[in-house]
């Protein structure tokens, strides 16, 4: 029989064989690599038999999948050591995450973090026995009475729910059995490298009304120096926790009166503001104008928008007058009425049309974490109002001009199209031309993406930006969301040139995507070593003795003149103090100031991370500092 490569070519192999055959006929090492294979588009185990025409891709793990599914066997392989030290253990579900994997576990006696060892230990035995994993199916009354036989009323629960007639799939290696839809590795003795990582409360099925479960989260990884690397980076990333940072350097706080609900503190609003201030100056410079809508609108509106029935549960509600009010989650329709607020032709278009609008989303209490999870923030919006044939190249524009954002700060990111998902409205015509507006778009810039199937916004397809940050970790900011839905539903027009009504097409686009997260991310990317235009406080004067506070003073209104953030440390310290002290601030620069400096007219340097730069005169540096700021740099 023939199957079809992922390069194209056909491949010729005996009737009936497997995935892992096929591996082989291609390369012994492709084979030892081999994880699972992709048939069809659709993943398998690698002892999946293939047919002819098949098109087939073999997975390692240098692929996406690969590692998923690799883990995934290793949450199996956690499942049957739990199984194995705590017999009296139900089991409920153990999904792959990311970096790594959980299993819900319910116990008779509660475990803690002390027991994962033992826990490992099992584990590791099993992967030393090389136990071989293999598929086997039951129609579902059968699949219920094996699981019955298990004891494991949570799988039960699951099967239950399937569809009358389904095949329900399992996994067995040694003794023990799993209800899962895999692929899995060929074997247990695939894994190198694992380590459980901690244990967590987690409700059956997400609903606080059912019975509390221990999560236990695991990762593992192709090879040990993979998985050192990333605990490095953990350890990292406690170093940078934004929470942590924006206590100590008054940025923000969390008050128990308003849980998710951040306070920006003075050193915070400076930081905000000179975002906002440089999120104007670009959007000015290509043409947007800006506007401010309203906090809340009546239901009537999010009912037109469609997010009364799509996105309710996410809002916050109220009555005014006995009518139903909403707080806004999203700025988009009440851009669309300042749009429809006077009449527009085709020469008025496009319209980018800009608002650092605040919005309200209902989060779990549980999901809250600093500025990253919250119930209000600032999207950096800007709804764009155009024709078809402006679509291409508006898209291509925004892009730059997120490009140019990100470049700024430092961040590589990646790209994904995020298509049609099933709760959408709108017909399939408008979706699939907005869909390859996007991606022609993007082909044009020549930009590489991955599509992530199904993600896009329920009114349209989305370009999403994944920022990575300075210790390798990815963050979802900026988007770029067509949309053909909203125009029609508030009936949108302008006249063309024909002199007829038209339908205008609409772009959703944040660069920050909320400012307040993105103020986290910052933190944690810059460890709240801010670049000086950034810096809440840029400069610091530090006289050695009072007899040079006359000149620290002068030199400190000298600068704030010229538009530099500085203050003077006068305290009775000594200066190595002082010095520590805003080392710990993370101001940019220190000015250390004697009395030779102050007869002379000069300063001496110390720079945040390269220590003394030397005396230079004071218009010297004052000029330096102030080209810093202008080109934004980023040191």
């Amino acid at each position: 029989m023939k199957i079809i490569l992922k390069s194209g070519d056909a491949m010729e192999l005996a009737e009936n064989s497997t995935a892992m055959q096929a591996a082989q006929s291609i390369s012994e090492g492709l084979a030892r690599n081999a994880v699972c294979a992709k048939v069809n588009g659709a993943l398998v185990d690698l002892s999946h038999e293939l047919k002819e025409g098949d098109s087939l891709e073999i997975v390692t793990l240098k692929d996406k999948e690969g590692l998923q599914v690799y883990r995934h066997t290793c949450a199996h392989v956690l499942a049957q050591a739990l199984k194995t030290v705590y017999p009296t253990c139900k089991l409920s579900i153990g999904p792959v995450i990311e970096n790594g994997f959980y299993y819900d576990i319910d116990f008779v006696t509660p475990i803690t973090q002390a027991d994962l060892a033992k826990v490992e230990t099992e584990m590791q035995k099993i992967i030393k026995s090389n136990l071989p994993i293999e598929r086997f199916t039951l129609p579902k009354a059968e699949a219920i009475e094996l699981m019955k036989g298990y004891s494991e009323n949570y799988k039960v629960e699951l099967i239950e729910e399937l569809p009358e007639g389904e095949t329900i799939s399992f996994y067995k290696q040694g003794a023990f059995t799993d209800l899962c839809r895999g692929p899995h590795l060929p074997s247990t003795g695939k894994i190198k490298a694992f380590k459980l990582t901690s244990i967590a409360g987690a409700y059956w099925r997400g609903d606080e009304h059912n019975k509390m479960l221990t999560r236990i989260y695991g990762t593992a990884f192709a090879k040990k120096d993979e998985m050192e690397a990333y605990f490095t980076m953990l350890e990292e990333a406690k170093k940078r926790d934004h929470t942590k940072l924006g206590k100590e350097l008054k940025l923000f706080a969390i008050m128990n009166e308003g849980k998710g609900l951040p306070f920006f503190l003075p050193n915070g609003m400076v930081l905000k503001n000179a975002l906002i201030d440089y999120w104007r100056e670009i959007h000015t410079r290509e043409g947007y104008v800006e506007v401010q809508t309203p906090i809340m609108l009546n239901r009537t509106l999010w009912e037109t928008s469609g997010h009364w029935f799509h996105y309710r549960d996410n809002m916050y509600t109220t009555k005014v007058d006995e009518e139903d009010f909403a707080i806004k989650p999203m700025n988009c329709p009440g851009g669309i009425l300042v749009y429809k607020n006077e009449p527009h032709s085709y020469k008025d278009l496009p319209i980018r049309m800009g608002e650092l609008g605040l919005v309200h989303r209902h989060e779990k209490s549980g999901q809250l974490h600093g500025l990253f999870r919250v119930r209000c923030f600032t999207q950096d919006d800007a709804h764009i109002f155009m024709t078809r044939e402006q679509i291409k190249d508006e898209i291509k524009g925004v892009v730059r001009l997120i490009n140019e954002v990100y470049t700024l700060f430092g961040f590589k990111y990646h790209v994904e199209l995020s298509t049609r998902p099933e709760n959408s409205m709108g017909s399939d015509e408008d979706w699939e031309v907005a869909t390859e507006s996007l991606r022609n778009a993007l082909n044009d810039l020549g930009l590489d993406y991955v599509v992530n199937e199904g993600d896009g916004a329920f009114y349209g397809p989305k370009i999403d930006f994944h920022l990575e940050d300075s210790i390798g970790r990815t963050w979802q900011c900026g988007t770029i969301q067509l949309d053909f839905q909203l125009p029609q539903r508030f009936e949108m027009e302008y006249v063309g040139e024909d002199g007829a009504k038209h339908r205008p097409i609409m772009v959703h686009r944040v660069a920050f995507g909320s400012i307040e997260r993105f103020i986290g991310i910052l933190i944690e990317h810059f460890a709240g070593k801010f670049p000086v235009w950034l810096s809440p406080v840029q400069v610091k004067i530090l006289p050695i003795t009072d007899r040079q506070l006359d000149y620290a003073n002068e030199l400190c209104k000298k600068m704030k003149e010229a538009g530099v953030r500085v203050q003077v440390d006068d305290r009775s310290e000594k200066i190595g103090y002082k010095i520590r002290e805003a080392q710990m601030e993370k101001v940019p620069y220190m000015l250390v100031v004697g009395e030779k400096e102050a007869e002379a007219g000069q300063v001496a340097v110390r720079r945040r991370d390269k220590g003394d730069m030397g005396a230079v005169s004071a218009d010297e540096f004052i000029a330096a500092v102030c080209k810093d700021i202008a080109d934004k740099t980023v040191f």
